[in-house]
């Protein structure tokens, strides 16, 4: 398919020179861009998309999500929880939680990222009751036209044995391991363009042992694949892991051999210094969670200290139990806020935290063909309407974090249209919606 964007008003490029163009043409052919500028000429029955009053990004990347938690959204007993407290409210509801329940809420989470701009996520389901597998959520991102990193995650140790998950959804270490040899077998594309890459993500510190933490890394290596988990979220987290391991989380990881650019870590809130320059001279990825954070009281990541230190960073919405939407552009603007709140108004600029949400959260998940636009890259791009009441008044359109749209107009994955004049053009959203719900209602019983 080959498809001409035509006369969009800017183009941020996010390539290596951080481009900004206006009045310019992309032309997308096979997946891939193969031009950019300005007065290019259509082939012969390309599909053509007038782009006048808008701005054209790449598309975003969203580089850590708990897709199946779209069901269980403001959940009453949860609301107002810290992390601990409020994962053993959701611990016993999640436990419920099938096949099905994988499968329609990893299209719900996946539809309300694309229309927010998100053209490629990652996925950290850690739990599989009652015969879930990661194929369902596999299987939704293919139906919608999603790029996708799902992560096989895990929990080994319960609470009878010191853990914080109940006993009844934790996995024994030996098949944890052998499902992710299954999934990557099954699924796992490691050539440029892929559509679907895995990778191995025990849940936390605080819910597997020391040797599956190990055996993991091992695996993933041998496999060649991305290593995720999460890690230093809160004070409760940092407290567990000088009580249990008798160290702070980034020593603990890089002693089990999670650190290194095969690595990510979810959240990070709380690193220290020493932590910082670690992750830095590693370049260990850091999946930063804005929202959510603000959600659980966990703090402010210290992204500005990160980002000045080399560390690479990437945007996630988390699971939407604890955010509880899964806007990636939303979150982009809390980046920057509260990067401002911490350090000055003059901490993050509109621009560098859409650079974080797009260049750099693929950066952080391997993907050097993603998140710019170049030619040569795979051909994901969000358009965005700037005409309207939302950019009304804007002396600096491209600004879109400061006054712009919420919602993209058009999205386009490997140059596949999924969303359409900013509904999902790929399946039946309000049927998915109307499952989400029904599903939800039994759940809550």
């Amino acid at each position: 398919m080959t498809i001409l964007i035509r006369k969009a008003r800017t183009i941020l490029t996010m390539d290596g020179a951080r481009r900004e163009l206006s009045e310019a043409d992309i032309l997308l052919r096979g997946g891939v861009i193969t031009e950019i500028g300005t007065g290019l000429v259509a082939p012969e029955g390309a599909e053509i998309v007038e782009a006048g009053g808008c701005v054209v990004t790449p598309g975003l990347v969203n580089t850590h999500h708990h897709l199946y938690q779209t069901l269980t959204r403001a959940v009453p007993g949860g609301q107002d929880a810290l992390l601990f407290g409020w994962l053993k409210t959701l611990y016993p509801i999640w436990a419920r939680f099938g096949p099905e329940e994988m499968h329609v809420s990893a299209l719900l989470g996946l539809s309300e990222l694309a229309l927010s701009g998100c053209t490629l996520s990652s996925d950290h389901l850690y739990l599989y009751p009652n015969g879930a597998r990661l194929d369902d959520t596999v299987a939704a991102a293919k139906e919608l036209g999603m790029r996708f990193h799902p992560t096989r995650g895990a929990m080994s140790i319960g609470e009878s044995a010191g853990g914080l998950p109940p006993d009844g959804l934790v996995e024994a270490e030996g098949a944890i391991l052998e499902d992710c040899i299954r999934v990557i077998d099954a699924f796992h594309d490691p050539r440029e363009g892929a559509m679907v890459r895995v990778g191995v993500a025990p849940c936390s510190p605080f819910s597997v042992s020391r040797e599956l933490m190990r055996d993991a890394a091992v695996l993933a290596r041998d496999k060649g694949v991305m290593m995720h988990t999460h890690l230093a979220e809160n004070d409760e987290d940092i407290a567990y892991s000088l009580a249990q391991f008798g160290c702070r989380p980034g020593q603990y990881a890089e002693e089990l051999g999670w650190t290194g650019p095969d690595v990510w870590h979810a959240h990070c809130v709380k690193l220290d210094g020493q932590e910082i320059d670690l992750f830095a001279r590693s370049r260990t990825g850091v999946a930063h969670c804005p929202c959510s954070n603000c959600r659980l009281g966990s703090g402010i990541a210290p992204v500005r200290a990160m980002r000045d230190a080399g560390v690479p960073v990437g945007l996630g919405v988390d699971g939407s139990a604890s955010n509880d939407a899964g806007n990636l552009v939303a979150e982009a603007r809390m980046s920057m806020l509260l990067q401002r709140v911490a350090r000055g108004a003059d901490a993050m600029s509109a621009r560098e935290a859409l650079e974080i949400a797009t260049r750099g959260g693929a950066d952080v998940l391997g993907r050097a063909d993603c998140g710019r636009l170049e030619v040569g890259k795979r051909a994901d791009v969000a358009i965005w309407d700037v005409t309207g009441v939302e950019s009304a008044g804007s002396w600096d359109p491209a600004a879109l974090l400061l006054a712009g749209p919420t919602r993209v107009k058009h999205l386009f994955v490997e140059g596949r249209q999924v969303v359409r004049d900013g509904q999902v053009a790929t399946i039946d959203l309000p049927n998915v919606v109307e499952r989400a719900n029904r599903l939800a209602r039994a759940l809550a019983g």
